[in-house]
């Protein structure tokens, strides 16, 4: 079985660079501070994040990040934030808990809470893709409610993404 990537159902529009200080694109998410509380060391630290090269006509930024490989249909939903000011060029390590910039809006995580929840396969089930996207929006602010759940952020980014950038982290948890 061909393994499901989430950005194949989106609109087709132009790429830019996303990196991380914390993890190489398909490499691990590691150490274990990004993975969620559940989980020994675990504590819900976003990773850090970077981005260049998007379109001039960008007037804000939105970040999600979707495990497709979680034993559901579709995807599970780890953060979802929207009206990143356009100033903004990089999220710091742990932004979701400490501090995101200022108008940024962070909806409801697949757990019903606000902000980031890190990686957690479930034991045994091998190695999950954490895809996670910075999308280039063509307007200020997209008019997304305040407990609003990401499927709704998804919807709008449809008619509103100039371009989009991916890195991809990994995480498993070996059966013992």
């Amino acid at each position: 079985m061909e393994a499901y990537d989430p950005t194949a159902d989106l609109p087709s529009v132009p790429s830019f660079e996303v990196t991380s200080a914390n993890f190489d694109d398909g490499g691990p998410l590691a150490p274990s501070q990004y993975a969620t509380g559940a989980v020994p060391g675990g504590r819900d630290a976003s990773p850090q994040l970077a981005w260049t090269g998007w379109p001039e006509a960008t007037r804000s930024f939105a970040v999600t990040m979707v495990d497709p490989d979680a034993p559901i249909p579709g995807v599970f939903w780890h953060w979802a934030a929207v009206n990143i000011p356009v100033r903004e060029t990089s999220l710091t390590e742990n932004a979701s808990r400490s501090g995101m910039p200022k108008g940024t809006l962070q909806l409801l995580n697949e757990l019903g809470e606000t902000g980031y929840t890190g990686a957690a396969p479930p034991v045994g089930h091998g190695k999950h893709r954490y895809f996670v996207m910075v999308h280039a929006v063509d307007i200020p602010f997209l008019d997304v409610a305040e407990d609003a759940r990401p499927g709704v952020l998804s919807m709008a980014l449809r008619s509103h993404a100039l371009a989009r950038g991916v890195i991809i982290g990994t995480a498993e948890r070996p059966a013992p």
